[in-house]
């Protein structure tokens, strides 16, 4: 319990500074090895517990979630970038993955804070055919029930997404699975999450992220997946206008919001941004 103490827990994505995704964040003048970090995130219990340490001009980053560990964290990084903000004072911090350069501007006051993260470059391709069929019986969804403009596709902004879109409000509220089948299911086909939208309008998205990969039934806000997201947008010429807003969490209580910002260069790095509120240590 006395490692748990020393990790700041911090909600990333707020609504109205209400919600939010609970991230744990441990900063060290060097990583601990891998075995801790893993049961430490264990111990926490979030989707993601993030560990930084200084190397060079920025901060070494490692991410784990309950079951192993994930090449990006969104919420997990606006988390940080917060903390780095309240320790250091507001300002840009470049960070190091394990596969990426990553960079998050925070600002921090009065355990509230707003940041945004500059994700790795963004990819998509067609998912096939074999894993959507597996998708949807493992969510009891039909062909009928996918919103044929947004095509299902693995979409990829720092980690792997398959994203689904359905033709309504009400058939995203009534996602349900078994968590061990779906584990097995993105496990075998590399996948941090499935990522089931509905497009209220052309930049207004409501998501649920199936987060079985990493031992959590469901991600109340997914930063990386809201990057890939808007990326896939992107390749799909779908008129975003720029920008997107995504609602999350409002089906487990937890209301997040998440805004991501869209370039036009195909594959360019998303920026997503939201509010934080930190929780304690």
């Amino acid at each position: 319990m006395q490692t748990i103490i020393k990790v700041h827990q911090v909600a990333a994505f707020t609504a109205d500074d209400q919600g939010g995704n609970p991230a744990g964040v441990m900063i060290r003048a060097a990583l601990p090895d891998e075995r801790a970090m893993q049961e430490i995130a264990r111990e926490m219990g979030y989707s993601e517990t993030v560990f930084a340490a200084p190397a060079g001009e920025g901060w070494r980053v490692r991410y784990f979630s309950p079951d192993g560990e994930v090449p990006f964290c969104g919420h997990a990084t606006i988390a940080l970038g917060t903390v780095l903000a309240q320790q250091h004072g507001d300002g840009v911090f470049p960070l190091t993955t394990n596969h990426s350069e990553v960079v998050v501007e925070a600002q921090a006051r009065d355990g509230l804070g707003f940041a945004t993260l500059q994700a790795p470059m963004t990819s998509s391709l067609p998912a096939p055919p074999a894993l959507v069929q597996a998708a949807l019986q493992l969510f009891g969804y039909r062909l009928a029930d996918l919103d044929d403009r947004i095509p299902p596709a693995i979409a990829n902004g720092g980690a792997s997404h398959l994203v689904l879109a359905l033709v309504s409000r009400d058939k995203l509220r009534a996602m349900r699975y078994q968590l061990a089948a779906g584990r097995s299911l993105m496990q075998q086909h590399g996948l941090t999450t499935i990522s089931l939208i509905y497009a209220e309008t052309p930049q207004r998205f409501h998501a649920r992220n199936a987060f079985a990969s990493g031992g959590v039934y469901e991600d109340p806000a997914t930063g990386a997946a809201a990057a890939a997201l808007a990326g896939y947008l992107r390749d799909l010429d779908w008129p975003h206008g720029g920008s997107i807003a995504i609602e999350q969490g409002v089906d487990m209580g937890a209301p997040c919001h998440l805004q991501a910002s869209i370039p036009d260069q195909p594959g360019a790095a998303i920026r997503v941004s939201g509010r934080v509120r930190m929780m304690g240590e």
